[in-house]
């Protein structure tokens, strides 16, 4: 067990009152395959519960809302956000890292809450408010977030980190004064193989504060 694993599976057991995404979706994962599986057959067109829609094989119109647009594209219903996002939108900011809701490369936020994009069905997104890290920026004005990963150096080999932006993010957006084991639960859903850990910490105090100071200039404005 490497000292990255050691350092997220101590974060999961340090609480039994609060669930991280990790822990949630390790309990879920195998009962969610088992019921949406069938375990022996194939399905066949007509053959669902009477008023269940069936969807598939082929592929079908959906209409995605990003980052404020509604978009339309075909896709399987197979699909993931994650794919028809990169692949049928050029959306790439969410990295396909390892494609099983582990390392948090995917996150964005749907309806305001932080998701894996490798585990929603593009299909299922539909009607949903999805933001990607393509949203943050104003042109070339950073988001507060943005900027305190670059002040901070808090990414190296960069995979990582449109993921952690994006859970830096919807942590502030909930928690605007967090406190370490806010953060700790707000980030333990991401992993950083360089190890820039630090760094990301870091990150989210500055951006913390400059939020903060951002709100307060709104209001006294």
């Amino acid at each position: 067990m490497s000292s990255s694993d050691e350092r997220h599976d101590g974060e999961e057991m340090g609480s039994q009152a609060s669930v991280s995404r990790r822990s949630f979706l390790k309990g879920t994962g195998v009962a969610g395959v088992a019921l949406t599986v069938p375990l022996t057959g194939e399905a066949k067109p007509g053959t669902g519960s009477p008023g269940v829609a069936i969807a598939g094989p082929q592929k079908g119109k959906v209409t995605l809302t990003v980052n404020g647009a509604a978009r339309t594209i075909e896709v399987e219903p197979r699909i993931t956000l994650l794919d028809a996002l990169r692949n049928d939108l050029d959306t790439t900011g969410a990295k396909r890292v390892c494609d099983r809701a582990t390392c948090g490369a995917c996150s964005m936020i749907l309806d305001g809450k932080l998701v894996y994009g490798c585990s929603v069905l593009a299909i299922d997104a539909q009607g949903h408010r999805i933001e990607t890290v393509e949203s943050l920026a104003t042109g070339t004005e950073l988001h507060p977030v943005q900027k305190a990963f670059v002040d901070n150096d808090a990414q190296q080999c960069g995979f990582c980190t449109p993921g952690f932006v994006m859970a830096c993010k919807s942590l502030l957006d909930h928690h605007p004064d967090p406190t370490p084991e806010d953060i700790k639960m707000g980030l333990g859903g991401n992993l950083c193989r360089c190890g820039t850990y630090v760094g990301i910490k870091a990150a989210v105090a500055q951006a913390a504060a400059e939020m903060k100071k951002v709100k307060g200039g709104r209001r006294n404005g």
